[in-house]
């Protein structure tokens, strides 16, 4: 039989008290932060398992961010493929007009702003950086701003400044593709016929009334357009081809991060309901505990004694 003292009474309402206390400093945080515990060790036997869940949670979202930063490059590239198909069009469309009017003034200076716009694109940035110079992203990949510059150069390339570096981004474990271009591989061939109608047209004067010389060489001029045209049209296309491949892979990984974070959910996230209850529970439980100890004032057996 155990023995009845107020020492006794006292010591087992305090450990109540205490237990109380405890239970409703644990449902009080599942309550605050949702989570059935803030570390590991509170997570017992499936500690390792959540652990790995983790990792790979973490490297999904790693992909992710890659890819968002990829598909934002190639979105930007995009448009400067586009600016520098423009600048082509804007010169055949400028030579086409002044073979049907018989007529080359302002010719040169309309082909003079189609190469602006195709220099333009070749020198577009993206978060500060130039998208075509390879490794050198902080220096300028096309050089010449006129085509009389362009023309006092030994050759078109001596207009670029870019490097040969492409680079080569994992998109996830098996998964790597080359989203990067060059400024030269981009824009050598119009350059070239920038440079050779400027080279004409300071030995062959590209004004006044239409010569056979002249048409000879601009419908020669066409032609080659057309296909540095066509080239670029096709490097837009393969740009747009990794653009979706990108766009694949990321819904994928968002749907993979969903499922991870579901899963993760499920044996991290508290039941709110439960814990509700367990927090007004242990508060009940502490109320009484307080009280009981209270009363014990007035049990002593030295009230009887006096």
């Amino acid at each position: 039989m155990s023995r009845i003292s107020t020492y006794g009474n006292y010591q087992s309402a305090l450990l109540d008290l205490m237990q109380a206390q405890q239970r409703q400093l644990d449902a009080n945080r599942r309550v605050s932060s949702q989570k059935v515990a803030t570390d590991l060790q509170g997570f017992g036997r499936g500690a390792e398992t959540l652990t790995a869940m983790k990792s790979a949670q973490a490297r999904v979202q790693g992909f992710i961010d890659t890819g968002e930063a990829v598909s934002a490059r190639l979105t930007t590239q995009d448009l400067a493929m586009e600016r520098m198909g423009e600048g082509v069009q804007g010169a055949r469309t400028a030579i086409v007009n002044a073979i049907a009017l018989g007529r080359l003034d302002g010719l040169v200076q309309e082909v003079q702003t189609s190469f602006q716009v195709v220099q333009d694109g070749l020198n577009s940035r993206h978060q500060g950086r130039y998208l075509f110079s390879g490794g050198q992203v902080n220096t300028v990949p096309v050089n010449t701003n006129a085509l009389a510059d362009l023309s006092a150069l030994p050759s078109a390339s001596d207009a670029f400044d870019n490097d040969d570096l492409l680079t080569d981004t994992r998109l996830d474990e098996g998964t790597a593709i080359r989203t990067s271009f060059l400024a030269r591989d981009l824009g050598l061939e119009s350059f070239e016929i920038f440079r050779d109608i400027q080279v004409f047209h300071e030995t062959t004067p590209l004004t006044g009334q239409l010569n056979a010389a002249s048409e000879t060489f601009l419908k020669t001029v066409l032609t080659r357009l057309d296909q540095a045209y066509k080239n670029i049209t096709n490097n837009t296309a393969r740009n747009g081809s990794m653009q979706n491949q990108v766009d694949s892979i990321l819904t994928s990984q968002r749907t993979q991060r969903d499922s991870l974070d579901e899963i993760v959910g499920k044996r991290t996230d508290t039941d709110m309901a439960a814990a509700v209850t367990d927090l007004e529970a242990a508060q009940i439980a502490l109320q009484a505990s307080a009280q009981v100890i209270s009363g014990l004032r007035d049990t002593s057996l030295l009230n009887f004694l006096r």
